[in-house]
């Protein structure tokens, strides 16, 4: 019964700190100085977003979530990969 409350108080701790993470992220996406320094910001969010669908998943101990992580994580590396291109093309 202890457990269940240490893990609550730990994953609510993480997701504070994920969403303070998402708001620093958001600034350095807005402010950005160059494409790059916005692509790293977003390919972080994203990093984010999974990492919270994960803490989720472990507080409400549903470990189908994890798919939509796994899903995300794979949309995010094509993204990555596709403004990586787009990059080294415009030089």
């Amino acid at each position: 019964m202890s457990s269940d409350l240490i893990i609550d108080a730990i994953g609510s701790a993480a997701l504070t700190l994920l969403m303070l993470t998402i708001a620093l992220s958001f600034i350095r996406l807005y402010k950005g100085p160059s494409l790059p320094d916005r692509v790293v910001a977003l390919d972080l969010l994203t990093t984010v977003g999974i990492a919270i669908t994960a803490v989720y998943a472990v507080i409400t101990e549903r470990p189908v979530i994890l798919d939509v992580a796994t899903i995300l994580a794979l949309i995010s590396f094509l993204g990555t990969i596709a403004f990586a291109y787009y990059i080294d093309l415009r030089r």
